[in-house]
């Protein structure tokens, strides 16, 4: 049997014993996750599509461990204004091994648990009103990850200065691609103190937002 199946914003084919890379997940090494993103189950010449997920389908797998991809130069240009950058990154990673694949009666606590950062921001989010800062001067966040943090009711430099990463993390899990929020903290920090010089400088130097 073999299925497709989403983890970390990316599609993947599996099979059981099969050990695959994904984008880093928040799961400490040795412990057991599960997905139940199941976008096809294939067991011989019977196939199932979901629409878009298959109901009740579930992938298990086990953290093997957390490494770094292979190094990808990065280089920044903006014509005519002398502004050149290079800089090297390194895609945070998880190997994971495939423990089984269920067609039917996995649990959907899932999407419950994703759920929850929404449901508890709603409050946050209308306390605060008119003193936004601009988020994206933090390197590695964008439009929908600023859109998302302000809906967790976090919209200042400050705020998010005292947002721990690893909750940070939990709360734009739900955006696709990897993002690594080590420093963006830090960053804020800076940008809250109005240090714009010493955060350019810094920037200069990270990788998508990782020193």
């Amino acid at each position: 049997m073999y299925a497709i199946v989403e983890i970390a914003g990316h599609q993947f084919k599996v099979e059981k014993d099969q050990r695959v890379f994904v984008n880093r997940l928040a799961t400490e090494e040795g412990k057991k996750v599960s997905f139940d993103n199941v976008l096809l189950l294939g067991d011989g010449d019977n196939v199932t599509v979901g629409a878009p997920a298959i109901d009740g389908a579930q992938v298990s797998a086990k953290i093997l461990r957390h490494l770094k991809g292979d190094k990808v130069i990065v280089f920044k240009k903006k014509r005519r204004k002398g502004y050149r950058v290079k800089n090297g990154h390194r895609q945070s990673l998880t190997e994971i091994v495939i423990e089984s694949i269920a067609a039917s009666g996995a649990k959907k606590a899932a999407p419950v648990k994703k759920a929850e950062p929404k449901t508890e921001a709603a409050p946050a989010a209308k306390k605060a009103t008119g003193k936004a800062d601009d988020l994206k001067k933090v390197e590695g966040i964008g439009p929908k990850i600023a859109e998302t943090l302000a809906t967790a009711g976090i919209i200042t430099f400050a705020e998010l200065a005292k947002t721990d990463a690893a909750k940070i993390s939990e709360i734009i899990t739900d955006v696709r691609g990897n993002h690594v929020t080590d420093t963006w903290p830090a960053q804020a920090q800076l940008a809250a103190d109005g240090k714009w010089d010493e955060l350019k400088k810094w920037q200069d130097e990270l990788d998508g937002g990782k020193a």
